[in-house]
């Protein structure tokens, strides 16, 4: 398989993703992908830096004749989404990734393929490499700990970089140019439980919920996915009203940022209603069914025995079902200013019970500072309510857009000369680093683009092979046509 990768046109910038395939990298867990990223610097006898961070920026001095282009900063950042599907063993933290070709996409075998930076990152280590490229003076920006919280773009020094045109590649859309960002922020929240014996004459039965399609909780907020975490409840306050069942455990989703796939929880069922429970969950999967039948045609509900230990107080699981039926998900509003454009949304994106703690995470977004602190503010006041403590953390800035932009001028132009139209220009529902170093380095005339990535963020990610050699060709003549200095 790898052979057949790095066939693939262009020949450089495949042979950099696969090689980054190989090199575990979740967020947090970057050092080798760091390392790899400096080696090959080192090898190209090229000036590199390093911060505390762990962000790397590699130097490239200008082709001859290009040196007084305007400085151009190329970004990407280093880690990746670590999802896979249930049952699959895979250790993000020392596995390297099975990439293979399916029908003109590469995607991995049952976890996340880290197309969402890779490919981007990859693009930028074939331009410092390949040196038929003409290009004015480049650094090369290699961030980590994007898909978590942003930490790298959070912790680089204003006077770190000298360019003046940023380019991100953590786009998703080949033929389609970001000019603005949604900002964000997390919204955390932690039941406290006493624990209680189970009642006598009950037995313990586990809930799954799973082959859900999950996604991005940015880019595909707005396809009408289910949330595990809000099915599961529903299940399970039903199970509680109708069948008399306590709650144990619950424990569903796993990043802020993807939309949750899978949920579990445990429950004591009173032995008398146990010829009941199968009916019941037969009936709320119909209901699931009747009501996500077509977008999510692999959902599976089943309930099988298992051993429960203890029980929640009922005052504290009452209060965690009935805030969790009523957190908001999803689309909140669309744009009125950018049509079919999402403007705010909240993501029911995490619920993990650990010791006698219920943690529930939920990732807001929006185009509008005012309507994201009006969502959390709604999130605060409905756990509180529930007894809840709530905070926040890991917020940051949109990136608003520009349209005065030279760098979209550029872009614009030569894509309508090798197209024959003009790329349609878009702002993205999801945080990219964009919208942090806006505000740290605010003259920055900034663009984001890349190939077509489709349901980043899950097992089922894959990228285009035709639309990675467009964003190539694309990139390439970008920095061919980028303006002298003024």
């Amino acid at each position: 398989m790898m052979q057949l990768i790095t066939s693939l046109y262009p020949k450089v910038l495949w042979k950099h993703f696969y090689d980054l395939t190989q090199i575990p990298r979740p967020s947090k867990h970057e050092h080798k992908a760091i390392e790899h990223v400096i080696a090959f610097a080192q090898n190209k006898g090229l000036t590199f830096k390093t911060d505390k961070a762990g962000n790397v920026v590699i130097i490239k001095p200008a082709t001859p004749g290009m040196e007084n282009r305007v400085p151009v900063v190329l970004q990407a950042h280093l880690d990746m989404v670590p999802q896979q599907n249930s049952g699959n063993q895979h250790n993000f933290i020392t596995d390297p990734l099975q990439p293979r070709v399916v029908d003109g996409w590469v995607m991995a075998t049952d976890t996340t393929l880290g197309a969402d930076n890779g490919i981007g990152a990859a693009a930028i280590l074939a331009v410092l490499e390949d040196s038929e490229i003409p290009h004015g003076p480049i650094e090369a920006l290699f961030t980590v700990d994007e898909e978590t919280r942003m930490g790298g773009a959070r912790t680089l020094s204003p006077d770190w970089l000298r360019g003046r045109i940023f380019i991100n590649t953590d786009s998703e859309d080949e033929g389609e140019l970001f000019v603005g960002c949604a900002g964000a922020a997390n919204a955390c929240c932690r039941f406290i439980f006493e624990r209680e014996k189970i009642p006598a004459n009950m037995t313990g039965y586990q809930i799954s919920i799973t082959g859900l399609k999950g996604g991005h909780s940015g880019l595909d907020i707005h396809r009408g996915r289910a949330n595990a975490n809000k099915l599961l409840f529903r299940v399970i306050k039903r199970l509680v009203a109708a069948q008399g069942c306590y709650l144990s455990e619950v424990n569903g989703g796993s990043l802020r940022n993807a939309i949750p796939r899978e949920a579990f929880a445990t429950v004591a069922v009173p032995n008398d209603n146990i010829p009941h429970l199968q009916l019941e969950i037969d009936r709320l999967n119909k209901c699931f069914i009747s009501e996500y039948g077509h977008t999510e045609p692999e959902m599976q509900m089943t309930i099988t025995p298992t051993t429960v230990t203890y029980i929640m107080d009922p005052i504290s699981q009452d209060d965690l079902i009935n805030a969790i039926q009523a957190c908001p998900n999803g689309v909140i509003r669309m744009s009125d200013t950018m049509h079919g454009v999402v403007e705010t949304s909240t993501n029911l994106a995490v619920v993990q019970t650990q010791n006698n703690e219920v943690m529930v995470i939920s990732l807001v977004r929006s185009f509008i500072d005012s309507a994201k602190d009006d969502v959390c503010s709604s999130i605060d006041s409905l756990f509180k309510l529930a007894g809840a403590r709530v905070w926040y953390e890991g917020g940051y800035p949109g990136w608003k857009p520009n349209p005065d932009s030279t760098i979209l001028s550029v872009m614009k132009e030569v894509y309508k000369k090798h197209h024959g139209q003009e790329p349609a220009v878009k702002a993205i529902h999801a945080g990219l680093e964009c919208g942090i170093l806006s505000h740290t380095y605010p003259h920055w005339d900034m663009i984001s683009f890349g190939p077509t990535i489709r349901f980043p963020h899950s097992p089922d990610e894959k990228v285009n092979i035709e639309s990675v050699g467009r964003f190539w060709d694309y990139l390439v003549e970008t920095l061919r046509s980028i303006p002298e200095e003024e």
